[in-house]
């Protein structure tokens, strides 16, 4: 058992700064070890915040007191960018990023830096205004695996690839939560080596966390007393922390009736999963430069309201009624599941979103200017997946760009700008449909159905095409839900044995007319007793 371990079978209770010193010792020798014991590369993940830049700053430290020969290993560090950071925490996090990279080329060191970012299909804006993904919620929480895990993952992948394992090394600790406590002890009993847990999500990765039994205390006197090695600042990262808490302080917890800013709460400027961004609204509120970021938190609480439905489609996003059983004030009732946002509130967070941007870049400091909120091929991806995806062919991502910014929109896509269809079209459509939403949503589909496969040399699958549009939009919201609540009704008589309903239900009682004999009696024939008379018999 090394000395760190041992220090740290004290338990979680307060060090004082003495303590901490030596247990740091303590951890510097262990991070060599186990640096200096094989040649699997580690891959550290920073968001940039106080505890991954301890870890980081702790293993640099380490691994520059080697001797440069011993130096033969490499150290990725990575960063997630999901394009949707709070502004003054994505500008730090390129600062570091930066730093962190000339630094590592001056000193030597074997620290290779690595900013990833989702790919275009699953960034936040693509999905919600785009597909018309509604705003994330615990129950529908589709934002955390397309924006942060996948990019991380699809590099660790790549890494186990090349290299067979790897060691990932986090900056988790069991004070954030008592979840992650739990989380982490229950790893700690699997482990294979000392202090290296497994991966439950990615095979031949081990994970080290080498704060894991770290207070706040702690992390903010080793940030605070040991100068940062790539030349970034801790007391700006100290700073920003403070400026994020509501009474504009960040003390040193002294004791358990001393608060710390250690949870501040730094993500995504648009994240719903919390009840406010309190981070954001102490930024605004505590720094009078920070001002020009409301038109940010104006949009995400626009976009966190408990009751949406209004907002989305009667149909999931691939077309179907889906019911659910709901219960509300003690009564309870069958209703159709929330889909897609629809065309007009897309339209309205992509109008929303674009004059939020170009406010930011007339208001923000000089050195934020140049802000982007929504990048020109998120906007291409939206565009394709309105045309080809939606049948929106009246094309109104380009003219409401222009409207806003005054600038003409330009589509990197190759081809984007040639259709056969258009806005002009689009109006004659609504005309013709005279406010009937489904029938004009149903010519349009049917109409650019078409138009896809107009030039294909083999039409094959046109016909399932037009089916499902038929399928999905021929019926008024009305039938559609009805037809849905037939269906569960069915299903529900079918696995209670309900042969009665069943027939009912599946052959309807409409009179055999035809099948009635003069001399028959007055009992009323239908196709269902018809049908099954021999059964019953």
């Amino acid at each position: 058992m090394t000395t760190a371990q041992q220090a740290e079978n004290k338990g979680q209770q307060t060090r004082t700064v003495a303590e901490l010193v030596d247990y740091i010792q303590a951890l510097n020798i262990e991070i060599q070890e186990l640096y200096c014991l094989d040649e699997i590369p580690w891959v550290l993940g920073v968001s940039w915040g106080k505890d991954s830049s301890t870890v980081l700053q702790l293993v640099w430290n380490a691994i520059a007191a080697l001797p440069p020969e011993k130096r033969t290993k490499t150290v990725y560090v990575i960063t997630t960018d999901t394009l949707v950071e709070n502004p003054v925490v994505s500008a730090w996090v390129r600062k570091s990023m930066q730093n962190l990279k000339v630094a590592a080329k001056r000193q030597g060191m074997p620290i290779d830096p690595h900013l990833l970012q989702p790919v275009i299909e699953d960034t936040f804006w693509v999905n919600l205004i785009g597909k018309g993904y509604p705003a994330p919620r615990n129950q529908f929480r589709w934002c955390t695996p397309r924006l942060k895990i996948n990019p991380a993952n699809q590099f660790i992948r790549e890494i186990v690839r090349a290299n067979g394992e790897t060691i990932l090394v986090l900056g988790t600790r069991k004070a954030e939560s008592v979840k992650r406590a739990a989380t982490m002890k229950k790893h700690q009993i699997d482990r294979v080596r000392d202090r290296l847990s497994p991966n439950a999500s990615l095979p031949n990765s081990l994970i080290y966390t080498p704060i894991e039994d770290w207070s706040n205390n702690d992390v903010w006197i080793y940030l605070n007393q040991w100068d940062n090695p790539w030349g970034q600042s801790n007391k700006e990262l100290f700073a920003m922390y403070r400026g994020a808490t509501a009474d504009n302080e960040c003390p040193l917890v002294v004791d358990t009736s001393t608060p710390s800013c250690g949870d501040s709460r730094f993500g995504c400027w648009v994240c719903t999963l919390v009840n406010k961004d309190k981070s954001m609204e102490a930024m605004i509120q505590n720094d009078e430069e920070k001002e020009w970021m409301q038109p940010l938190l104006d949009i995400r609480n626009e976009l966190d309201i408990k009751d949406d439905r209004e907002k989305r489609d009667f149909r999931r996003i691939w077309g179907d009624v889906q019911l659910f059983e709901r219960n509300k004030n003690g009564e309870t009732s069958i209703e159709p599941i929330p889909g897609p946002y629809t065309k007009y509130w897309r339209e309205h967070w992509l109008r929303r979103l674009l004059e939020a941007q170009t406010k930011t870049r007339r208001t923000a400091p000089e050195s934020m200017r140049d802000i982007t909120l929504i990048t020109l091929e998120e906007m291409s991806e939206i565009r394709r997946i309105w045309l080809e995806e939606k049948h929106e062919f009246d094309d109104s991502l380009p003219r409401i760009y222009q409207e806003v910014t005054g600038e003409e929109f330009q589509d990197p896509r190759p081809g984007s700008d040639y259709s056969l269809l258009g806005r002009d079209e689009w109006i004659v459509l609504e005309e013709i449909c005279d406010g009937d939403a489904m029938h004009l949503e149903l010519m349009a589909k049917l109409l650019d159905t078409e138009r896809q496969y107009r030039k294909k040399t083999r039409r094959v699958g046109i016909y399932e095409t037009l089916e499902k549009c038929f399928n999905t939009s021929s019926r008024s919201p009305e039938d559609a839900i009805k037809n849905a609540r037939l269906k569960r009704e069915l299903s529900e008589a079918v696995s209670q044995g309900d042969v009665a309903k069943v027939k009912q239900m599946t052959l309807g009682d409409v009179p055999a007319i035809n099948e009635v004999d003069e001399g028959d009696s007055d009992e009323e024939v239908t196709w269902a007793s018809m049908k099954f008379k021999k059964k019953d018999s």
